[in-house]
């Protein structure tokens, strides 16, 4: 499975994903955000690498993947609800968190099509 992020004007989202369908639909899972301040500041690079870790250790708690991460478990926590929200990560049943992508992809274009 993989994950799209990128930046896109409203709305557009929508263009991608058949954009991405029609050319084979690679893409499970498609994340629009406004403008790159706006991607950088909810996927920040400490959430990135969390997925990263998270992705390694396999499904956990916050707890355990606070541990393998290395970072405090108050911080941790924020970050996982923060990623849940974003629908990157996802809670099992017995509640540990898990990543269901093999890759998450982030597309920033330098310049707008005009």
């Amino acid at each position: 499975m993989k994950a799209i992020i990128e930046v896109a004007a409203p709305n557009s989202i929508f263009d991608a994903a058949l954009a991405d369908l029609a050319a084979g639909g690679d893409a499970d899972y498609h994340l629009a955000f406004e403008s790159a301040r706006a991607l950088f500041a909810e996927v920040t690079p400490a959430r990135l690498d969390l997925l990263g870790v998270l992705r390694r250790a396999g499904p956990c708690s916050v707890y355990a993947l606070a541990k393998a991460a290395g970072r405090n478990y108050s911080n941790v926590h924020t970050d996982v609800a923060k990623l849940a929200e974003l629908n990157l990560i996802e809670r099992t049943d017995d509640d540990a968190v898990c990543v269901p992508f093999e890759e998450v992809e982030i597309r920033l274009a330098l310049a707008q099509a005009a």
